[in-house]
C-alpha cells in the first residue's frame, strides 16, 4: 500500500523539501516517502522534481536517505513474487556499462543451467556504451517485452530470460531517470544507487553481484571512485535483504573482439559453443561464481568459476539460450540454426553493406587498444544512440583482428569496420587507427599481466 501524505497541499510542500535540501538538511524517511509519492503520481511539476534531483547532486545524501531513497522507489509499482520453491535462486547481474560487454547473454544461461532462477532486466545502449536488449534484437522475432506473467512462466520452463523493464516495475525510477538526464544529474551516486538497485530489489531477488567499471571507456575513469560507488551499492542492496557483492573490472580496451550490436550476438554464441576470448570468460565465471557462492550452491569462488565454466563449455548453456530465445519469440529453426555447431550466422543476422580493413602502422607488439575510440566512432556510424528512443543499425560494429601482447606485422589488418552508407569520414577512419598502439614487446607484456578484475566487495559472511 503506498504512504498518503497527511500534508493539505503536496505542492506547497515540495518547496520546503527541495530547500531543505539545498541547504544541505537530511530529509526525513516520511518526507522521502512522500516526494516519490509525488512523483510517482504526477502530482509534482517536472521542474520541482529536477530542482529536487539538483540538491541531491549538490549536498548528497547519507546513508539512511538513500536507503529510504531506493525502498521507497522500489515499492512505487509491483515487486514481483516467486514461487516458494524458488527461494534462495533468485538471480541477477548489473554492470555499469562497457564497450563490447556481452557478458549478459552469456551468463543467464550459465546460471540457468546451474539450477539458478535468472529474471534478468536489462537496458538499452546509451552514447558510446551498448545495451542487452538492442543486442538481443538483432535476433529476428527476440521480444525483450515479456509481462510478469510471462517472466514467471519463461523462468519455470527455461530458467532464464533477459527482457526490458516492465510498465508496472519502478515507476518513479522512469520519471527520475528522464528528468536526471536533462538535468545533469545522471552521475549523483544516491540516484544511481536509488535507480540500480530499486530495479533488481524489485525482482525479489536473493543475490545481485554489480560488475562496477573503472577505466577509459568507464563513467568511473579511476578505481577508487568506481570503488566508493561499488560500496554504496552493495551496501543499498544489502539493506535491502538481497545478498549483493560488486566486482570491480577495468574497462579501457573491449570486452571480446566484437564492438557492435549483431557482432556481439555471434560472438556470445561462440562463446557458450566453447570458443570464446579469455577475458569474456573472466568475468563470466567470476561474476557467476560468487552468484553461486552467494546463494549457497557452492562453498567458494573457485568451485563457483569451475562451474559456471563447466556449464558454458559443456554446452549446457548454449541450450539454455536456445531455449530462452524461442521462449521469447524466436522461431524454433531460427534459434536451433543460430546454436549449431556450423552455423551461418548471417544468413540470419544482418550483415552490414560494406565491410573495411584497417592496417596496423608498424611492426611491434599490440600495447593498447582504446575501447571508448572505437566505440565513439561506431556511435556516430548507427551502432548507438544520443538519446532515448533512437533507433540503433544492428550491422554496424567492428571486429578486432589482433589482441594486446600480440607481435604483429606493419600493414596487416588490426580490425575490420562493419559499417552503411555513408561510409565513414577521413577523420573518424583517423580515430580509429589512432585507437591502436604499437610498441615494444616489454610494454605488452606489463599490459597483458594486469587482471581484468580488479577487486571484489563481498557481503559480511554472516549474510550468507
Amino acid at each position: 500500500m503506498h504512504y498518503r501524505p497527511n500534508w493539505q497541499t503536496n505542492m506547497q510542500s515540495i518547496p520546503d523539501l527541495i530547500r531543505k535540501k539545498r541547504d544541505g538538511g537530511a530529509l526525513s524517511e516520511e518526507e522521502i516517502k512522500a516526494f516519490i509519492h509525488t512523483v510517482t503520481n504526477k502530482t509534482i511539476q517536472d521542474c520541482q522534481t529536477g530542482a529536487m534531483l539538483m540538491a541531491i547532486w549538490q549536498k548528497g545524501m547519507v546513508d539512511a536517505e538513500i536507503q529510504t531513497l531506493t525502498r521507497e522507489m522500489m515499492s512505487s509499482g509491483e515487486v514481483m513474487s516467486w514461487p516458494k520453491e524458488w527461494e534462495g535462486l533468485m538471480v541477477d547481474k548489473h554492470s555499469t556499462g562497457g564497450v563490447g560487454d556481452k557478458v549478459s547473454l552469456v551468463l543467464a544461461p550459465a546460471l540457468a543451467a546451474c539450477g539458478c532462477k535468472v529474471p534478468m532486466i536489462s537496458g538499452r545502449g546509451l552514447a558510446h556504451t551498448g545495451g542487452t536488449l538492442d543486442k538481443l534484437e538483432s535476433i529476428p522475432g527476440f521480444n525483450i517485452n515479456q509481462s510478469p506473467a510471462q517472466i514467471r512462466k519463461i523462468l519455470a520452463s527455461v530458467g532464464c530470460c533477459i527482457v526490458g523493464q516492465t510498465e508496472t516495475l519502478v515507476p518513479a525510477d522512469r520519471v527520475l531517470y528522464a528528468l536526471r538526464d536533462a538535468t545533469s544529474t545522471v552521475d549523483s551516486p544516491p540516484l544511481i544507487a536509488g535507480s540500480i538497485i530499486s530495479k533488481k530489489g524489485a525482482e525479489s531477488l536473493s543475490a545481485l553481484v554489480l560488475d562496477v567499471k573503472f577505466g577509459r571507456a568507464a563513467l568511473y575513469k579511476d578505481l577508487q571512485s568506481a570503488k566508493e560507488l561499488a560500496q554504496l551499492l552493495v551496501t543499498v542492496g544489502n539493506g535491502l535483504g538481497m545478498r549483493t557483492a560488486a566486482a570491480l573490472s577495468c574497462m579501457d580496451t573491449t570486452i571480446g573482439r566484437c564492438v557492435g550490436n549483431s557482432l556481439e550476438v555471434i560472438e556470445s554464441l561462440e562463446t557458450l559453443k566453447g570458443k570464446g576470448p579469455d577475458d569474456l570468460m573472466e568475468l563470466v565465471t567470476t561474476l557467476g561464481g560468487v552468484l553461486l557462492m552467494m546463494t549457497g550452491m557452492v562453498s567458494d569462488q573457485s568451485e563457483g568459476r569451475r562451474k559456471i565454466s563447466d556449464a558454458v563449455i559443456g554446452g549446457a548453456a548454449l541450450s539454455k539460450f536456445q531455449a530462452m530465445m524461442e521462449a521469447q519469440g524466436v522461431a524454433n529453426e531460427t534459434a536451433r540454426s543460430l546454436c549449431s555447431a556450423h552455423t551461418d550466422y548471417y544468413s540470419i543476422l544482418r550483415k552490414s553493406q560494406h565491410q573495411m580493413d584497417l592496417k596496423t602502422p608498424a611492426e611491434g607488439v599490440v600495447v593498447d587498444i582504446d575501447g571508448l575510440t572505437l566505440a565513439e566512432v561506431l556511435h556516430k556510424l548507427g551502432a548507438g544512440r544520443s538519446k532515448a528512443g533512437e533507433p540503433v543499425n544492428h550491422s554496424v560494429g567492428a571486429e578486432l583482428q589482433v589482441s594486446l601482447g600480440q607481435r604483429v606485422s606493419k600493414g596487416v589488418s588490426w580490425l575490420q569496420l562493419h559499417y552503411e552508407d555513408p561510409a565513414p569520414t577521413p577523420d573518424q577512419i583517423n580515430r580509429l587507427q589512432k585507437a591502436l598502439t604499437v610498441g615494444a614487446l616489454d610494454d605488452a607484456r606489463t599490459q597483458r599481466k594486469q587482471p581484468l578484475v580488479k577487486e571484489l566487495l563481498l557481503p559480511h559472511s554472516a549474510s550468507f
